[in-house]
C-alpha cells in the first residue's frame, strides 16, 4: 500500500519539509538510510542508480556517491554527518562533488535533518531541508529535487514492502 508524501515548500524561509509514512519498523527504514548496499537500491530515481563510493556513517563521517544515468553518464554527489542519535535522527550536509569528492562550490549545499519516529502505521519519516538562500533552493527544485525525491522515496517504500 503507497503512502502519501507530504512535500511543502516555504520560499520565504528556504526550507522544504518532507514527510512520509511506512509500513515498516523504525529499523527497517533507519537502515535503508544509513547502510551504503541498502541506500544504493533506492536513493536514485529509476532508470538512474546509486553508486556510493565511500561511506563512513559516524559523526563527522562522509558519504560519496554517484549517480549513474542510463546512458552510463554521471553526477556526484557527497554528505556530511553531523549529528546522529540512534534510530531517531541524524542530520548532514548534502553537497555536489567532482568525481574525486570534492565539493562544487558554484552548486547549492542543503542542510538536511532526517527524523524516524514510530507511530501505530509503522515509521513516520521526516526531513527537513535548509537552504542558504530562497534562490539555491529554487535552483535545486528547477533541477528537478521534488520529482526525482518523491520518486526515490516511493521506490524505497516498494523496496521496504518487497514489492520491487
Amino acid at each position: 500500500m503507497e503512502t502519501k508524501i507530504i512535500f511543502t515548500k516555504d520560499e520565504k524561509a528556504a526550507t522544504i519539509y518532507i514527510m512520509k509514512v511506512f509500513h515498516c519498523s523504525v529499523d527497517e527504514v533507519w537502515n535503508h538510510f544509513t547502510q551504503a548496499d541498502l541506500l544504493n537500491k533506492w536513493w536514485a530515481p529509476k532508470p538512474w542508480k546509486c553508486e556510493t563510493l565511500k561511506m563512513e556513517f559516524e559523526p563527522g563521517g562522509f558519504w560519496y556517491y554517484a549517480m549513474i544515468g542510463p546512458e552510463n553518464e554521471k553526477h556526484f554527489g557527497g554528505a556530511k554527518y553531523h549529528e546522529i542519535n540512534y534510530h531517531r535522527s541524524f542530520d548532514f550536509t548534502d553537497f555536489f562533488t567532482d568525481e574525486n569528492g570534492n565539493m562544487n562550490t558554484a552548486l547549492p549545499t542543503t542542510k538536511s535533518l532526517i527524523g524516524f519516529t514510530g507511530v501505530a502505521q509503522g515509521t513516520k519519516l521526516t526531513i527537513n531541508n535548509h537552504f542558504n538562500s530562497p534562490a539555491e533552493m529554487l535552483q535545486i527544485l528547477g533541477m528537478g529535487a521534488e520529482q526525482g525525491f518523491t520518486a526515490a522515496l516511493n521506490q524505497l517504500e516498494k523496496l521496504l514492502n518487497k514489492k520491487d
